[in-house]
């Protein structure tokens, strides 16, 4: 549930809306990327310019696989938070903090925020949201669950005549690439896990997604999302793929069957039960049927009745897709007077 505060009613007068970028990694480029190769599109849709005004990078010198003008680059974040111009932040840093302390910063400053740091935003969601109320602005994070797959966009205005009481889903494209390869190929996990390196797909410390924090992150906030309730990451049980072996891939295939780390939260009468774990799925269902770095979630609603979700998880246009997204969700508001 996105707070919908009182935005800015000033917009039928103004002509463009300003956009600043925390981080210009490759969630952050592919943002840029975005944001100027849709300039034309993305101005027919919201009816006003959508121009970035600032960047935050650690080092303006640094060599970066997209380029911006240097004039746009900043390592001081007051040049972001005291600039007029900007009124929407991007907050594109991962980790917790500064991360926290930035989009908080910026909400107290009269600015908009998005975000794809599903580890700040599950961490420490009660302080942003206290810090919604307290500014009058809006946070939106659907970057942050599932890259461009709009599920939280579906929760919130599409599904939003529905009790939704399940959600279950691959929310972590390393460990399905991982096991979607363990499992046609007959390769071993170590050999898997140096590949998906190689290309990108896993950090040199696979451990956040491997062991599964990372898909407890995005539990957390599809539980907000779709129960309006808050559980911290650290109260989901969780076990990741690490002690997986090709023989457990070879019992499940043997009874029909593939193995998934399954993000799971059902909302019954005694409460939430959320877990991230390993799981046997029949291999022609539609978790099933998610293969390589690809995401899936389903939602089980009264109304709808179950819903299917899937697209590519992660990527920085992916991911960037979703944060303009984002953007111009607000930017509409704004230049509506909601």
């Amino acid at each position: 549930m996105y707070p919908r505060m009182n935005l800015w009613t000033d917009m039928k007068n103004r002509d463009e809306i300003g956009i600043a970028l925390l981080g210009f990694g490759n969630v952050g480029s592919g943002t840029y990327e975005v944001i100027e190769e849709n300039f034309t599109s993305i101005k027919e849709k919201v009816g006003v310019k959508i121009y970035v005004k600032k960047i935050l990078v650690r080092d303006l010198n640094a060599g970066r696989r997209v380029k911006a003008p240097a004039e746009l680059l900043t390592c001081n974040p007051e040049d972001i938070f005291k600039d007029p111009s900007v009124d929407i932040v991007a907050e594109l840093l991962g980790g917790l903090e500064p991360a926290t302390e930035y989009m908080i910063r910026a909400l107290d400053s009269g600015k908009h925020v998005v975000s794809a740091n599903k580890a700040a935003l599950a961490a420490n969601l009660p302080q942003l949201l206290d810090a919604v109320e307290r500014s009058g602005r809006v946070l939106r994070y659907e970057a942050a669950v599932c890259g461009a797959i709009p599920v939280m966009d579906v929760i919130d205005r599409a599904l939003a005549a529905n009790k939704i009481s399940g959600i279950s889903g691959i929310v972590n494209g390393t460990t399905n690439y991982i096991l979607t390869r363990m499992g046609e190929e007959a390769a071993d996990y170590a050999s898997v896990l140096a590949d998906a390196q190689r290309l990108g797909f896993a950090e040199a410390d696979p451990s956040g997604d491997v062991e599964g924090f990372d898909a407890a992150n995005k539990l957390s906030l599809l539980i907000w999302q779709a129960f309006g309730k808050y559980i911290h990451p650290d109260k989901i049980a969780r076990k990741g793929i690490t002690e997986l072996g090709l023989a457990d891939i070879d019992a499940a295939a043997l009874r029909g069957n593939k193995i998934k780390l399954i993000a799971q939260a059902d909302d019954g009468p005694e409460g939430v039960e959320a877990s991230v774990a390993p799981r046997e799925v029949p291999a022609d269902s539609f978790l099933g049927r998610c293969a390589g770095e690809y995401n899936a979630v389903q939602l089980d609603c009264d109304m709808a009745g179950p819903i299917f979700l899937m697209g590519k998880g992660a990527g920085p246009r992916p991911t960037g897709s979703a944060v303009v997204g984002d953007i111009i969700s607000i930017a509409r508001d704004m230049r509506s007077g909601v």
